[in-house]
């Protein structure tokens, strides 16, 4: 299998020339591939909506390439257009970018510009509502009616309808109760198992990218500090917290048991740590 996507050297500063001169981004390579779930963590400042906003095209790199389907999309216009249809974008708090009449016309207003014939427009609009659970009937109404999730709902099902094979999220559950990020969290996963998506999600719930991501990608200072898998990364959690980052609280805790000498392994989900704690319990049964 071959990447989607791929970040070749990424450099990226911003007011060059001036004064106010500051490099967000440092050297930064990776690559993604078709139905990965990867989670972008790092503290304020670090670069992770700089560098989510070179993958569709958004802002062009200082230096460096970013590759679609090996093809680089700064190479002619077309590929950069092709790149914000293909890699969507869903920025924080997306709702206060709504603007049409009704939930249908905030949802087809990316694949009419796409060119698509309405019968194909009100396929993608009707779908993308299913992934989010918006119902037919909610399409009809006006966007500043619904509720705030909801809005966020309606935003995330825009850039669905588009189809993107790389889907990428800025904090999409940021603001949300319980409920609704967990609705928002389980939308983006049945998107990515019916399309075979990549995902990406800048988040700053370590919990949330623990429990969905397959692998970690942590900036620190403009550069790509760590990049692997939720074990490990977070088996690095004197670093994790030395960059101002939060780890998981069972991670936390599992922590602290081995710090007292309990022969416990490293967690990062709570089924893990239910599963750890069953072995300890079965080992000392049998002892």
């Amino acid at each position: 299998m071959t990447p989607i996507l791929q970040v070749q050297n990424l450099h990226y500063t911003y007011s060059i020339g001036t004064p106010f001169a500051h490099t967000a981004l440092d050297d930064v390579s990776f690559s993604v591939m078709p139905g990965e779930f990867i989670g972008v963590i790092g503290h304020t400042g670090s670069g992770k909506s700089t560098l989510m906003q070179h993958l569709n095209g958004l802002l062009k790199p200082t230096s460096g390439k970013i590759l679609l389907d090996g093809k680089d999309i700064w190479a002619d216009k077309k590929l950069t257009r092709q790149a914000r249809f293909r890699v969507g974008l869903v920025f924080q708090y997306p709702e206060y970018q709504l603007f049409e009449e009704t939930v249908y016309k905030d949802i087809a207003f990316g694949p009419k510009n796409m060119g698509l014939s309405p019968e194909e427009v009100d396929r993608r609009v009707r779908e993308a509502a299913g992934f989010v659970g918006l119902t037919d009937a909610q399409l009809e109404v006006s966007p500043f009616d619904l509720s705030g999730g909801q809005k966020r709902r309606v935003a995330i099902a825009g850039v669905i309808a588009m189809e993107p094979e790389v889907l990428i999220l800025d904090e999409p559950t940021a603001g949300l109760d319980p409920e609704g990020r967990e609705e928002i969290l389980r939308n983006i996963e049945a998107y990515r198992k019916a399309k075979n998506a990549a995902i990406l999600m800048v988040s700053h719930s370590m919990s949330d990218v623990a429990r969905l991501a397959s692998r970690l990608l942590v900036l620190n200072d403009s550069n790509l500090a760590m990049d692997g898998t939720p074990l490990e990364v977070f088996a690095r959690a004197g670093e994790l917290v030395d960059m101002g980052l939060d780890i998981p609280d069972v991670t936390r805790l599992f922590l602290r048991l081995q710090a007292m000498g309990i022969p416990v392994n490293q967690v990062y989900t709570l089924e893990q740590a239910a599963a750890e704690l069953r072995r300890i319990k079965e080992g000392n049964a049998h002892a």
